[in-house]
C-alpha cells in the first residue's frame, strides 16, 4: 500500500496559511506512525514538478529533470501500441497572449468535446507526420494526442502543471544540462507550436468556440517524453487537490484536503495502525518526502502514543 499525493502544498503565502488552519487529523495519525526515509527537495523551476519525480524513484525508473517517459505510459494506458518508439505526449492547449508574455491557462478550462478535439486533431496531423521529420500522431482522448518520433529521445521538456499559468517562453529552453542537439531539438518543437498556431487560428471549431465564449485551441503543450519503462511498484496516487490548486482556491482546495483525509488517508493509517507494510509520499511544489513502515523498537512504539506530526510543519517544507 503506498499512496503518492500530488499538490499537497504550495509556496504561496496562501497555501501556508491554509494549511496551518486545516484539521486533518488521518494525516497526522499516519505520518506519527511511519518512518521518514527518502526526501527530494529542489526548487519550483525544475522541468519535472516533485510528483512526477517521487513516482518516478517509485517505479525505479531511469531518467532526469524533464525526461521521464510519461507519455509512453499515458498512451499505453490509452490503448496506443507503443513499440519501442519514444513518445512525446500533445496537450491542446490555448496560450493567453498577453501585454508582456505568453501564458498557458489550464486545459481543464478548454472541457473539449471529443468532435471538436478529432477535427483539430485531424487537421494538425500533417504538420507532425509530413517529410522530412516525420512522426506518428496518435490519438488517446480530447485532451490527450500523442506524439512518436525519434526527435523526442532524451528530450527534456517541462511538466504542463508547471506552466500553467505562467511565461510559456521561461519554460522552453529545456534544463541547464541540455546540449546543443537538445536546443535544436526543442527549437523543432518551436517551430511545430508555431506552425499549429497559424493553422487554428482560423479553424472552424475556433471560430464556432470563440462565437459562444469558450476559449479556443491555439496551440499544444510537449511533455514526458521517452521510451517506455516498466513499472516496478504499484503506487495509488489521488490526484484530487490538483485542479483547486492550480485554480488558486484555496477553499475549495482546503475541502479537498479534508476530503482526502477522511476517504483515503484514513484507510492507510488504519492499515499503518495494524502494522500493514504502508508507505506515503506528500508532494509539494519544491520536493517530496516519503514516509514507510519501518520496524521499531518498544520505546518507539511507546513515545509515538505521545506525540503528533502536525502537518502544516511536514507540507510548508515542501
Amino acid at each position: 500500500m503506498h499512496l503518492l499525493i500530488p499538490h499537497a502544498s504550495a509556496s504561496s503565502d496562501a497555501a501556508t496559511q491554509t494549511l496551518r488552519a486545516l484539521k486533518l487529523p488521518n494525516l497526522a495519525r499516519l505520518i506519527t506512525g511511519l518512518q521518514p526515509t527518502t526526501r527530494d527537495v529542489d526548487d519550483e523551476y525544475t522541468l519535472s514538478p516533485p510528483h512526477e519525480r517521487a513516482l518516478a524513484a517509485a517505479y525505479g525508473w531511469h531518467g532526469h529533470d524533464g525526461c521521464w517517459p510519461w507519455a509512453a505510459l499515458a498512451a499505453r494506458g490509452d490503448g496506443v501500441d507503443v513499440g519501442t518508439r519514444p513518445w512525446g505526449l500533445v496537450t491542446p492547449v490555448h496560450w493567453h497572449v498577453g501585454r508582456e508574455h505568453i501564458s498557458l491557462a489550464d486545459p481543464l478550462e478548454l472541457d473539449l468535446p471529443e468532435d471538436e478535439s478529432r477535427a483539430l486533431f485531424d487537421a494538425v496531423r500533417p504538420l507532425f507526420e509530413d517529410a522530412p521529420e516525420s512522426g506518428t500522431l496518435a490519438w488517446g482522448s480530447a485532451a490527450r494526442w500523442y506524439l512518436a518520433h525519434e526527435q523526442l529521445v532524451e528530450l527534456p521538456c517541462a511538466s504542463i502543471d508547471r506552466v500553467i499559468g505562467r511565461n510559456v517562453d521561461l519554460w522552453l529552453r529545456g534544463d541547464a544540462q541540455s546540449t546543443e542537439e537538445q536546443t535544436q531539438r526543442l527549437r523543432w518543437v518551436r517551430r511545430l507550436q508555431n506552425e499549429v498556431q497559424m493553422l487554428l487560428h482560423s479553424h472552424p471549431v475556433n471560430e464556432a468556440r470563440e462565437a459562444r465564449g469558450a476559449l479556443p485551441v491555439n496551440s499544444f503543450w510537449l511533455s514526458g517524453c521517452g521510451r517506455v519503462q516498466r513499472a516496478v511498484a504499484e503506487v495509488l496516487v489521488d490526484d484530487r487537490l490538483r485542479a483547486p490548486l492550480m485554480a488558486q482556491d484555496w477553499a475549495g482546495w482546503a475541502d479537498a484536503w479534508r476530503a482526502l483525509d477522511a476517504e483515503v488517508v484514513s484507510v492507510f493509517a488504519d492499515g499503518a495502525a495494524d502494522d500493514g507494510a504502508v508507505s506515503l509520499t506528500l508532494c509539494g511544489e519544491r520536493g517530496w518526502q516519503r514516509y514507510d513502515a519501518l520496524p521499531r523498537s518498544r520505546w518507539h512504539w511507546f513515545f509515538d502514543r505521545f506525540r503528533t506530526v502536525e502537518p502544516h510543519t511536514v507540507l510548508e517544507a515542501l
